[in-house]
């Protein structure tokens, strides 16, 4: 079974940047505390590293 990790948005995308809010749409995140469970690849943290101040990550599976 693939390791995964649990994502959560806790920023909002207005007055930021296009790029930023291209990288939550395709982490699948567009609303606020919505969360998605997504495998961990080095694809996944690289996005997830570009906008750390809009997520977090709550919790690492596997």
């Amino acid at each position: 079974m693939a390791k995964t990790i649990v994502v959560k948005q806790i920023g909002s995308p207005i007055r930021r940047p296009s790029k930023q809010r291209e990288t939550l749409i395709g982490l699948g995140l567009n609303k606020m505390h919505k969360t998605r469970e997504l495998e961990d690849t080095p694809a996944v943290r690289g996005m997830v590293a570009k906008i750390s101040h809009m997520v977090e990550i709550i919790e690492e599976k596997g």
